[in-house]
């Protein structure tokens, strides 16, 4: 446990925890999950005024159970499961605090507000909106006082992404990559986004949005909440290639703009009935296909055949720690169906920094003699086959060392790839051993203006004092090195990298940009 991970705040992972005291297996992952997410469907009946609505009450849970990832998240366990339930919970307290300002409500609302940024970043837009369809609030003493008891409960998580260096910031907002801009795969995808959520209600559902008018405060809250994440992303989309989780919030406040209207249209009533029976049936059908696989098709999904393939690697194994390249998903599994085998996630610069990159795993297999699996292995001694397609192939590495959290530290400056000076670069070593020089290669990984690699080329950088035979322990080196030359046009970003008792080059610098 910790205040904060790679990618996401630690609401998810108190989740686990909690449920881990209950149960072994999936279940002490999921329980916690099922609970919020029965919790949420009381929550949203609760945020419901509308007199008729206990005649309708078939039509309600059609309607809920008919939202695809509002379902979806109901078992699985994400980040974005308590930003469902926490986002509930904040618009039914703000609807009651709107009503009867008082010292109770404001402290759930900054409890609750805390809890949003703990279970997801962009928690954010749900607390901005908001905020923004009732600007009054502003002065107000118990809104501030909400925020304040919010910034408290936060306190901890900020005081974690200080002392890691912002990595997660710094990661979502400048090292992600991405790509060039696509209308069919970004702007297009994410209307389809929009659609998806939905299923075949869609229409009745929009055209809910449509008609509701700002009668109160609380209804303007909802219709500012959903048009404003709306816009925000379909903005971003002209960026990067928005997921279809990152709209999900919308389905909290389009509940109960849905079913107001439903409550007050039969056209509505009638068809959202009928579409979302469909809709259910569709994906319960799925949901059996994720327990009993295959279900009538080849339906293959990142749930199934795990037991099987974390079984043959561990027999191939033994009791030897696995390194997984490139695979901050496959080395936790590995772990959690062999109980606890320790493993590794050895990022390499054609993949991404992750959890792996910041916590302690590392040292659970340096010197240890390991199972190393890589995709991109040309030679080696065992292998599995998924009934998928996946190709798991591994090799034995005796005395594993991997040193990835070495940093290399170019300042950023005016540099073209014609720059003849010598470049000032810093290694910092944050072990508590000495690394000879003698097991490390030094590279550039040039990039495109998107982040994504292209080539990496050897560099031999000149220690600035003489005679350097190793990188100290917890301390920083000096070298200069030049750019290599390189016959790629379109290099947007460069990025040192270090390559260490052969392995290939890890993440080592951070992205610095080429004019």
């Amino acid at each position: 446990m910790a205040w904060g991970y790679f990618d996401h705040p630690p609401m998810v992972a108190l989740m686990i925890k909690i449920s881990s005291y209950f149960f072994d297996g999936e279940l002490g992952v999921r329980l916690v999950s099922c609970l919020l997410s029965a919790l949420n469907i009381i929550l949203l009946w609760l945020m419901i005024d509308n007199p008729k609505k206990n005649q309708y009450i078939v039509h309600f849970f059609v309607l809920v159970f008919s939202m695809t990832l509002l379902n979806a998240y109901g078992f699985f366990t994400l980040p974005d499961t308590p930003l469902l339930f926490f986002t509930s919970c904040f618009l039914l307290t703000y609807k009651h605090f709107i009503k009867n300002e008082s010292l109770p409500l404001a402290i759930l609302l900054g409890i609750f507000m805390a809890a949003l940024m703990y279970s997801k970043y962009h928690a954010v837009l749900v607390i901005f909106f908001v905020l923004l369809s009732n600007i009054k609030l502003v002065a107000k003493p118990y809104a501030w006082l909400a925020v304040l008891i919010a910034l408290c409960c936060y306190a901890p998580h900020f005081y974690w992404l200080y002392d890691n260096d912002f990595v997660s910031i710094k990661y979502h907002l400048y090292e992600r990559p991405n790509g060039a801009y696509s209308f069919e795969k970004y702007t297009l995808g994410f209307f389809v986004n929009l659609v998806a959520i939905f299923g075949l209600t869609f229409p009745f559902i929009y055209k809910a949005l449509l008609k509701t008018k700002n009668t109160n405060l609380f209804n303007k809250a909802l219709i500012y909440l959903t048009y404003g994440v709306i816009l925000f992303f379909f903005i971003s989309s002209f960026n990067r290639r928005i997921q279809t989780q990152w709209i999900i919030i919308i389905c909290i406040p389009m509940v109960v703009i849905a079913f107001n209207y439903m409550l007050n249209n039969k056209q509505a009533l009638t068809w959202i009935f009928r579409l979302g029976l469909i809709n259910v049936i569709l994906i319960a059908y799925l949901r059996i296909g994720l327990v009993h696989q295959p279900l009538l098709f080849n339906f293959y999904y990142e749930s199934h055949g795990n037991i099987e393939w974390a079984a043959a690697i561990k027999k191939e194994a033994g009791n030897r720690p696995v390194v997984f390249e490139n695979s901050y998903r496959n080395a936790p599994m590995y772990s959690f169906y062999t109980n606890g085998s320790p493993t590794f996630s050895l990022n390499n610069y054609m993949y991404r920094k992750n959890q792996f990159s910041i916590d302690n795993s590392e040292e659970n297999v340096r010197g240890k003699d390991v199972a190393y699996i890589s995709k991109y292995l040309n030679d080696f001694s065992f292998s599995y086959q998924r009934e998928d397609g996946r190709l798991y192939k591994g090799i034995f590495i005796p005395n594993f060392q991997s040193f990835r959290k070495v940093e290399c530290i170019v300042e950023e400056q005016e540099l073209t790839l014609t720059t003849e000076k010598s470049i000032e670069l810093s290694v910092y070593n944050p072990y508590e051993q000495n690394i000879s020089l003698q097991d490390l290669k030094f590279g550039i990984t040039y990039m495109d203006a998107y982040k994504t690699p292209i080539q990496t080329l050897g560099i031999t950088p000149t220690a600035n004092t003489p005679n350097t035979t190793q990188l100290q322990a917890k301390d920083t080196t000096k070298f200069k090195f030049s750019l290599p030359t390189t016959k790629n046009e379109n290099i947007g970003y460069f990025r040192v990298v270090i390559s260490e008792n052969n392995l290939l080059f890890g993440l080592n610098g951070k992205p610095i940009p080429i004019n």
